[in-house]
């Protein structure tokens, strides 16, 4: 039996904020209070100090939230995170397609997969749902790794069979071999789980997309992960493709791809309808704001999706999105929904990283929450990192310059603006640090 106490600022949800109350009553924060985990689960939350039979790791001032959870992310585009000058379409084809085809070595794919999820947990993410590549191998290797470090990972080998290099296409015999082989080496073991992964509807055939969807139907509990309405461009095609569609979410949908394990990256170029759509299948939108801001492709309306009711989780969307950094994403996400009449608060955006994608995911009793029986997936950060951030802290809190308006929501809203992965302290899974700040190197005297 391990135990471990951690003592901190301790951050997380017992509901859905609203998207612009400052005064959510969905927020929890406990400062200065004690987690108690045993064999990798959250037993107990409290102010008092626990028995001298527990080890102790005292964070105090320092601020604890529930791990992130990345939902559309993918990770043979390390290679071509921050290239220059393209739409999607475009950016496809230029930089994506050809770092994807070296992941058809298994050395490529097992190097590829331990850089990703080492680099995911350095910026605060512990659970994600990933592409990696058409290859087999590469959805191996994820697995192969997630299960090392014990880490909740969705994902599934890409199924690309037509408008895509020969390097990168499958066919729909082979593709189902190779997805019926991970679902049972792969799927419920440990923490993983196997995903449907359809590139985009441009790149699968009608015969491929209807595999797809017998695979859902045949396999309880499969995710199913795909791209949708993310480039007006793109969406024209779709529609050139399929002619006999409502949508292009109506794509997914008559092929019995939409379910409450469908998570679709971006959703930008949707109406009502399709909203409605989202909402009566349970699938949800992983909202991938620098992406979008990045590549070009248009502003996505969370205020539209919570009128009609679908649920939205956040997403980096490496390479097309430039950080991994989930606190970077939100303060990118801040700003998509200013331009779009909405003030996003610091409390929407930090639910729709945690419990908010958990319960997406169906994963709300796992993880996501700082509650007794959830696994010690969690992160700790500094409130401040620099000179700027430390004075702003110091302000929200009233130590230095007390101006009017200073709340929580202040503090954490400026933290949540001013962070990245450099105020990370440490990150554990299932109650495992799995990564942990170096210490400095002593200066030479």
């Amino acid at each position: 039996m391990t135990r471990l106490a951690l003592r901190g600022d301790l951050l997380d949800f017992t509901g859905l904020p609203d998207l612009g109350d400052v005064d959510s009553p969905a927020v929890r924060f406990r400062p200065d209070h004690w987690l108690l985990v045993e064999d990798g689960r959250i037993v107990a939350v409290q102010a008092e100090a626990p028995g001298e039979d527990w080890p102790r790791e005292d964070r105090r001032g320092q601020l604890i939230l529930p791990g992130f959870v990345d939902t559309h992310v993918h990770c043979p585009q390390l290679d071509v995170i921050a290239s220059f000058g393209t739409t999607l379409l475009d950016w496809l084809q230029t930089y994506t397609f050809p770092a994807e085809q070296r992941f058809a070595d298994p050395a490529v794919a097992r190097v590829g997969a331990e850089l990703f999820l080492d680099a995911l947990l350095a910026h605060g993410t512990t659970s994600a749902v990933v592409f990696p590549t058409v290859h087999a191998v590469s959805a191996d290797a994820l697995f192969e790794a997630a299960s090392v470090r014990g880490m909740r990972i969705i994902t599934g080998k890409v199924l690309m069979d037509r408008h895509a290099p020969a390097g990168l296409r499958d066919d729909v015999a082979g593709a189902q071999r190779d997805c019926e082989a991970q679902i049972a080496r792969w799927h419920g073991q440990g923490r993983n789980a196997f995903a449907v992964t359809v590139r985009f509807a441009v790149t699968s055939t009608p015969e491929q997309l209807a595999m797809a969807g017998g695979l859902l139907q045949r396999h309880e509990g499969l995710y199913m992960q795909t791209h949708v309405a993310e480039n007006l461009d793109e969406v024209r095609w779709v529609q050139e493709l399929f002619p006999q569609a409502r949508s292009y979410l109506d794509v997914y949908h008559q092929h019995g791809l939409l379910n409450e394990r469908s998570v679709l990256a971006h959703g930008i170029w949707l109406d009502d309808a399709d909203r409605a759509l989202l909402r009566d299948t349970g699938a949800h939108i992983a909202f991938c704001p620098s992406s979008n801001l990045f590549l070009g492709s248009g502003l996505f309306n969370w205020a539209e999706a919570r009128a009609v009711g679908h649920g939205v989780s956040m997403a980096t969307d490496v390479g097309g999105g430039t950080s991994l950094s989930m606190l970077r994403t939100l303060a990118e996400a801040y700003k998509v929904q200013a331009l779009r009449g909405t003030r996003m608060t610091a409390w929407a955006g930090l639910h729709a990283a945690t419990l908010g994608a958990a319960q997406a995911l169906g994963l709300a009793h796992e993880l996501g929450a700082l509650e007794p029986g959830r696994l010690a997936d969690l992160c700790v950060w500094d409130w401040a990192s620099g000179p700027v951030a430390a004075h702003r802290d110091a302000v929200a809190t009233g130590q230095v310059a007390p101006l009017p308006a200073q709340s929580l929501h202040a503090r954490v809203f400026a933290w949540m603006t001013l962070a990245d992965e450099r105020n990370l302290s440490a990150a554990y899974v299932a109650g495992q640090a799995r990564w942990q700040r170096p210490a400095p190197i002593p200066a030479k005297v």
